[in-house]
């Protein structure tokens, strides 16, 4: 009801929590914010790191500027890396995790150079950068490698002695076949004569019916023609034996030395993994300053003493997609001896609005962002229930008032002291 991660009536992320938060550069980001939002913390600690995070990059434009840059060349290593460890990667899948683990250095130069750190700061300076991982990428794949194995020139000349030895054997054998037309025309002296090749005999040479006389012991005639007879030599079946094996033999070979290369990766998992999990941490504070920046948020102040008090808040979604007017601002103060709020007014007043607007700056809090208000102080909730709208179930026997009252009681018999609970309009039925 409270269309966190998608809008009730559409069913996409636009109109919802998520498409306001949601400035992440990488998708490593969008799916723990996406995490986040549906699993709030209720960690008095935990909640104020985050924010101190938040507030870092907040303050800290330039810094923020080249970091989200930078997380443009970032791929999804922890998908990539998965893919890895299940030996199905593809050879382009090595490409985008060494061009990641490559733009891991400059990011760690930009948080060096931030005015100041926090200790999660400190823990990603910390990190491995992987960087025999990288290393071995780059010795062993080409530049731009084809999508699969199965057309082969994937493994890099100069990595595998045994590979490169076969397709040198096979290059030349290729070169020789090339140049043997020429040389037997010089040699036996008949200018038509040609190499040629077919599926059924292979590599065969082709003399014409006229200069049978002239042809060499040792051809060995194959097929005859109405015009030409075609010969083949010993040395020339070797050669194309060559040339075909050589062809199966590299694409086994590539595929041999690509399996070991998989196992090296996948050894390095847990480090890879490491850095995807920091990298996504990072996308997400990043953007959550950034939204903070363009939406006028401020720092909520959390405590566990159970009051909320929030001067001037604003409905995030709300003030966002309906900008053709301004969002009128809402107080709101709840302490030990006014714990619930009764709001009255005409329709279309605002008063849904201001009820879910209280729950998702609450919500917002618990995740560690900043709220849209203009100063938030938040007793920290554990569970918030809402009551909003309702359907009857005439299947079961109930009807919308029934409902109603089952849910209610529902939301009575869970909710502890310290739950924020919002009911829109109950018992309307």
């Amino acid at each position: 009801n409270l269309e966190l991660v998608e809008s009730l009536r559409r069913g996409t992320t636009q109109g919802s929590l998520l498409g306001v938060l949601d400035l992440t550069i990488t998708s490593l980001g969008a799916r723990l914010l996406r995490r986040w939002l549906t699993q709030p913390l209720v960690d008095l600690k935990r909640l104020n790191e985050r924010l101190d995070v938040v507030d870092l990059f907040y303050h800290d434009t330039p810094a923020r500027v080249r970091l989200r840059a930078l997380l443009k060349d970032v791929s999804d290593l922890e998908r990539l890396g998965s893919r890895v460890v299940q030996r199905v990667a593809r050879p382009r899948d090595l490409l985008g995790i060494r061009q990641t683990l490559d733009a891991w250095p400059e990011i760690c130069g930009a948080l060096e150079q931030m005015s100041s750190t926090t200790a999660f700061v400190q823990e990603l300076l910390a990190l491995d950068a992987c960087q025999d991982v990288v290393d071995l990428v780059a010795q062993a794949l080409v530049e731009d490698p084809p999508a699969t194995l199965a057309s082969g020139g994937v493994i890099r000349p100069g990595f595998s002695a045994e590979l490169d030895n076969v397709t040198v054997a096979a290059r030349n054998a290729k070169e020789w076949v090339a140049n043997l037309e020429k040389q037997e025309r010089e040699r036996t002296g008949v200018k038509s004569l040609k190499v040629g090749y077919n599926k059924v005999f292979g590599y065969y040479l082709e003399v014409t019916k006229a200069n049978t006389g002239r042809v060499p012991e040792e051809y060995i005639r194959k097929q005859t023609l109405v015009n030409a007879e075609r010969y083949i030599t010993p040395e020339l079946k070797e050669y194309e034996s060559l040339i075909l094996n050589a062809e199966e033999r590299i694409l086994d070979l590539e595929a041999r030395i690509y399996d070991q290369l998989l196992e090296q990766v996948a050894a390095a998992s847990k480090r890879l993994l490491a850095l995807a999990r920091a990298l996504a941490h990072l996308d997400v504070y990043a953007c959550l300053a950034e939204v903070a920046l363009m939406h006028r948020y401020v720092r909520p102040e959390l405590s566990e003493d159970g009051e909320l008090h929030v001067v001037a808040g604003r409905h995030p979604v709300v003030e966002v997609t309906q900008r053709d007017e301004p969002f009128v601002p809402n107080e709101v103060r709840f302490s030990a001896d006014e714990a619930i709020l009764i709001v009255t007014g005409p329709n279309m007043a605002g008063k849904s609005t201001f009820l879910r607007q209280v729950a998702l700056i609450v919500l917002m809090a618990q995740i560690g962002s900043f709220v849209p208000a203009d100063e938030a102080h938040i007793g920290l909730v554990d569970r918030i229930f809402t009551r909003i709208g309702a359907q009857d179930e005439i299947s079961a026997g109930q009807s919308t008032f029934m409902v109603e009252m089952v849910e209610t009681a529902n939301l009575l018999n869970h909710a502890t002291s310290r739950s924020l609970l919002v009911l829109d309009e109950v018992g309307r039925g």
